[in-house]
């Protein structure tokens, strides 16, 4: 085992701030929670409108012999504004912005063109069915939001703070460093903190969506959204409110579709060209046909020009596809997956070699000592000094052997070494003074490196052996084991059968990860690895997919020792999101409960998501053809140019929400 003590932790905090969601008034109001003026200041616009719509409409059959201009406009004009104003306002801004070419600017043209020539009813539809569009996709957003949403309210406000010796109620955002607060029974935690309290039992389920009870002791971290189980426990805050894990996470998924995928930004791109190139048709279809056409009538041609702005509007593409991406993101928060953005869910489609680590990641980082062999010393003396080295150290390994320690010795004798002049080498393992003695404790290149003799035959176990040496003498070796997660197996056979080759990267020795290995049936693993030897391992690995430039590589990894590789990764995706600072900083995809099965769960989010996007792509440009051309030959009115604009907007919308109920 590369005793690799090397666990930076990134305590850099940036200002945290919860984004407020959504674009409009109905997206910012979450489900369920809208007062009744809230929803009828979203409905209102849309139901006024229809009424007089169809109103007007009625009229125009049955009274055709009094509802005549102005009493027909007037009634038209009240119908149309309290849908088409805001559009008309945001058209003006953007021409304000010098972003003349939206589809604001084209939908104001096209139905006060309708107007110019009569043809009111048309004028209004267009605005009212692009408003019932907006309303769709507001309520799919709030929809994928709903996980994030979830999220947000584990967090409670208030907190029970003591201060002057007196338990009171405050605001968590209030509460400063180093107070302590007071958990009750069934209260959620409010703050990342450590236990002050010798023990409690929280259930961890908000966070990492396991209900397994988890007992926490005194000196242990407690993080924002657990539940106190049991007992009145007391916790020392560590972290300011904005700060806490849980507020970066949120922070981080509410930013996520701040990072477009690569077709987001093609279909910007392309709006930027194609909405200028539809005002510059429709202008040629109205003014051109006057130089070819003997009998050419304005008005007709005009209306031919209006449709084809309408038909040409561009809100299908620009609607649904940063819809179908965000659906993408919710679906995966609502499995534990989170992506820090869109262009994630297009890398994880690409992906056709997964690089694991294997601690924490294959297997469950919860080591214990199997067996100790002293060498020229009591073995309770050997496990006293060795503890008392691994004390300084945060490495699973060197918790075991604590924790074995504490089991044989239950007055924790080791705790009282003196410990000194204490070095860790990184991929080796610790160096230092116990009690006057030299001390080494780690692998075989740690006594290698130091010439200490030892058996050759120990680096042969398939175990993890922590060895020692005392004033340069060999004093005995630990055997420690870790276990395979239990869909380990299960989650390398998906990816396998997905085409994704599956490697393992391990600074353990050899003999473990080769055991390891053949158990799950993986197509190449190498052990005895230094961090710089990961490296240039996941260099090669990239070098073989680069005759495909299509061919991505994802590393999966704890995010904190591998950090450089994660980097270097096309996608890193971090195990237990919830474990450290630097994990959420560095990865792109943090898998929150642990489980290996969720790398290729992630690949079919990713699949399923890129698959509906091009679905709508592909229908709203064939469908606009179809109608553009007929509305520039006379055959497609208004109506037909509404179906075409809105109808396909509507469709794309319907067809991005299925991406949140994928069965994967």
């Amino acid at each position: 085992m590369a005793h690799d003590h090397n666990h930076d932790h990134d305590h850099s905090h940036d200002d945290v701030e919860l984004i407020e969601t959504g674009t409009t008034p109905a997206a910012t109001v979450a489900p369920g929670k809208a007062g009744p003026w809230q929803t009828w200041r979203t409905y209102m616009p849309v139901t006024i409108s229809l009424v007089l719509l169809l109103a007007g409409i009625a009229l125009d059959y049955y009274a055709v012999n009094w509802f005549k201009d102005p009493v027909r406009l007037i009634l038209y004009i009240v119908a149309y504004l309290p849908v088409g104003w805001p559009v008309l306002r945001r058209a003006w801004s953007g021409i304000v912005n010098r972003d003349i070419f939206s589809e604001f600017f084209l939908m104001g043209v096209a139905t006060l063109g309708a107007f110019a020539i009569r043809e009111y009813p048309e004028g209004v539809a267009v605005m009212l069915f692009y408003t019932i569009g907006e309303l769709f996709q507001d309520a799919a957003v709030l929809r994928a939001r709903r996980s994030i949403k979830a999220l947000l309210d584990v967090r409670p406000d208030a907190v029970t703070v003591i201060r002057a010796g007196k338990p009171q109620t405050v605001q968590a955002a209030t509460v400063a460093v180093g107070e302590v607060v007071q958990i009750k029974p069934g209260e959620k935690v409010g703050l990342d903190g450590t236990m002050r309290s010798d023990k409690g039992t929280f259930d961890t389920a908000a966070l990492t969506g396991e209900s397994v009870p988890r007992t926490i002791r005194a000196g242990e971290a407690v993080l924002a959204g657990m539940i106190n189980r049991q007992s009145l426990v007391e916790m020392d805050v560590t972290t300011p409110y904005q700060d806490s894990k849980l507020s970066r996470i949120l922070k981080l998924v509410q930013q996520a579709t701040g990072r477009k995928a690569q077709t987001q930004e093609f279909i910007a791109r392309f709006a930027k060209i194609y909405t200028p190139a539809i005002c510059g048709l429709a202008l040629l279809i109205t003014l051109l046909p006057y130089f070819l056409v003997p009998d050419y009538q304005f008005r007709d041609w005009l209306y031919r020009g209006l449709v084809f702005l309408v038909i040409g509007c561009p809100c299908a593409l620009v609607i649904s596809i940063p819809l179908g991406y965000f659906g993408g993101i919710g679906a995966g928060s609502r499995r534990g997956i989170l992506f820090k953005g869109s262009v994630f869910l297009d890398l994880m489609t690409q992906v056709k070699t997964v690089v694991m680590d294997k601690t924490g990641t294959l297997t469950k980082g919860v080591f214990e000592v199997q067996e100790v062999k002293p060498v020229g010393i009591d073995a309770n003396e050997l496990a006293r000094l060795t503890a008392a080295l691994e004390s300084k150290s945060t490495h699973p390994v060197a918790s075991a052997i604590i924790a074995y320690t504490q089991h044989s010795d239950p007055t924790k004798s080791y705790e009282s070494a003196s410990v000194e002049d204490v070095e860790e080498i990184p991929g080796h393992g610790l160096k230092g003074r116990v009690d006057g003695k030299d001390m080494l404790a780690g692998n075989a290149k740690l006594l290698q490196k130091f010439n200490v003799a030892f058996d050759e035959a120990l680096t042969k176990i398939p175990y993890t052996v922590v060895m020692t040496a005392i004033n340069g003498e060999f004093a005995g070796y630990f055997t420690v084991a870790d276990t395979v997660k239990p869909d380990a197996a299960e989650a390398v056979d998906q990816l396998k059968k997905d085409g994704i080759r599956t490697v393992m990267l391990s600074g353990d020795k050899s003999a473990v990860v080769e055991a390891v290995a053949r158990k799950l049936n993986l197509d190449e693993w190498h052990g005895d690895l230094l961090p710089e030897d990961k490296v240039s391992h996941v260099e090669r690995l990239k070098a073989d997919l680069s005759s495909n430039p299509k061919a991505k590589l994802a590393f999966v990894g704890d995010g904190v020792n591998d950090a450089p590789v994660v980097a270097l990764a096309d996608v890193g995706l971090a195990m237990g999101g919830l474990g450290s600072d630097a994990t959420i900083e560095t990865a792109d995809v943090i898998i929150q409960n642990d489980e290996p099965t969720k790398i290729a769960t992630a690949v079919a989010i990713g699949r399923a998501t890129r698959r509906i996007v091009w679905q709508n792509i592909t229908m709203s440009l064939v469908v606009k053809a179809i109608v553009l051309v007929l509305g520039a030959g006379g055959l497609a009115t208004m109506w037909e140019a509404v179906f075409a604009d809105v109808g396909v907007a509507l469709l794309a919308i319907l067809n991005a929400v299925r991406v949140q109920n994928i069965k994967i």
